[in-house]
């Protein structure tokens, strides 16, 4: 009976020592798995499209007419505007007045009503009949050719028409920005009025002598308005 018991002992030992072992080698098992599944961070991938690749908008429109504050002198002219149509644009571009056909002024201040209105002038300096439609481009720029301001904003509810300018014939465009003593923006006082044709890109220089103009704060837009013929005198 002791030689059975120690028997017994000796397998009960032998069989604790079986599971033991068996159990570490799943503890390292387990532990080998959770390594791999370990999370790692990194940049998630962007989003696949944007509003642009299903655009389906002209993108053949006119220019934005607004200057640009890092070179101002590629302030752009707009040609379209509400109540323009398809047919008078077209017409419009066949004979169009290129900024080489055209010199441009700033006529004299006609001030009323806590406003400031401007005409800009082009006046066709070219042998040959052209036209002129829709809003001019303007930027206000210091002595280095630095805009002053923000861009000028078409004036809504502006209705175009194409002018015809034969050689010698000027339109005009209406700028308009609120009396700085009265709004309380911000002023700085411009060398020079950047202006662009309708449609076109290059832009013609002229000396400002308008005096300080808005170019912060509060009512510190300036409104542009479509061409007429004339020189708004």
């Amino acid at each position: 009976m002791a030689h059975t018991s120690q028997s017994l002992r000796r397998g009960a030992a032998l069989l604790a020592s079986t599971v033991a072992a068996l159990g570490l080698l799943t503890a390292c098992g387990n532990g080998g798995q959770g390594t791999s599944q370990e999370s790692v961070s990194g940049t998630a991938a962007p989003a696949t499209g944007n509003a642009s690749s299903t655009d389906t908008s002209d993108t053949s429109a006119a220019p934005s007419g607004t200057g640009s504050s890092q070179t101002g002198g590629s302030a752009t002219g707009g040609g379209s505007s509400t109540g323009s149509t398809k047919t008078g644009s077209a017409t419009a571009a066949g004979t169009r007045c290129h900024t080489s056909d055209l010199s441009a002024s700033v006529g004299a201040n006609n001030p009323g009503a806590g406003q400031e209105n401007f005409p800009i002038v082009l006046t066709n300096k070219s042998g040959r009949t052209c036209t002129v439609r829709g809003y001019p481009g303007a930027a206000f720029v210091n002595a280095s050719g630095t805009q002053l301001g923000p861009d000028p904003q078409r004036e809504s509810g502006s209705t175009a028409a194409t002018v015809t300018l034969k050689p010698g014939q000027s339109a005009w465009a209406g700028l308009t920005f609120s009396n700085p003593e009265v709004s309380g923006a911000k002023t700085a006082t411009p060398a020079a009025l950047l202006v662009t044709p309708p449609d076109e890109r290059d832009s013609l220089k002229v000396a400002w002598t308008g005096g300080a103009v808005p170019v912060s704060g509060n009512a510190s837009s300036v409104r542009l308005n479509v061409f007429s013929a004339g020189t708004g005198a």
